[in-house]
């Protein structure tokens, strides 16, 4: 199977990367499953969003870590857990750039997968 993203949603967000404000973010829950493994990571991508029109999201500064790997297949109980303490993964990750997701202003709906 190749990756799913389980959630995605896009925030505005506070961020310097290689010299370039970056005014957004793309948050990811991303699912793998492999030769009977499963694997869960938190993604974070800070983009540049000039205008409101601009999603050209650039993966320069992108960030993740692995939630959960294991034996076994997507769960729908494990998602819901590792959603409850997604948004303190994605600010320890945003952390190591000095960046910030202002998650009380979402840019777009939430999709979920």
């Amino acid at each position: 199977m190749s990756p799913v993203n389980i959630y995605e949603q896009y925030f505005s967000a506070e961020a310097e990367f290689n010299g370039v404000p970056r005014h957004a973010a793309l948050v990811m829950l991303v699912a793998d499953s492999d030769a009977g493994c499963i694997k869960y990571e938190a993604a974070v991508t800070f983009f540049p969003h000039n205008d409101d029109e601009d999603y050209a999201v650039s993966y320069d500064a992108f960030l993740s870590k692995v939630l959960y790997e294991a034996k076994g297949r997507r769960s729908k109980k494990r998602e819901e857990a590792l959603m409850e303490n997604f948004q303190n993964e994605i600010d320890r990750l945003a952390d190591t750039i000095g960046g910030k997701v202002l998650w009380e202003q979402p840019l777009r709906e939430a999709r979920r997968g």
